[in-house]
């Protein structure tokens, strides 16, 4: 798979419909029909299919979305909590 690129993700047209640019391990731009772009991290747990947001184009680059995927894999990997979801990743409340 190829990864995205600075001036890729800088041209990335909208559509009608949502499109999703992916950049590997997770990690992928959604391009909204209204031209906003927006980063997330899709990922699986407990068999479920899951998706955090990493912030907004271009208030976030493609190298810091990139560290905040970094980030994010090492915490999931540890149990331990998505700051921005304020539940443990165990699965418990």
């Amino acid at each position: 798979m190829k990864k995205l690129t600075d001036i890729a993700v800088k041209n990335a047209k909208a559509e009608k419909k949502i499109r999703k640019l992916s950049d590997g391990n997770g990690l992928v731009l959604l391009v909204y029909p209204n031209g906003s772009k927006y980063w997330t991290y899709r990922y699986r747990w407990l068999g479920k299919e899951k998706s955090l947001s990493l912030g907004v184009y271009p208030e976030v680059s493609l190298a810091e979305a990139r560290q905040k995927l970094l980030d994010m894999r090492k915490l999931l990997s540890e149990g331990q909590t998505f700051p921005m979801q304020g539940r443990p990743l165990n699965g418990r409340h």
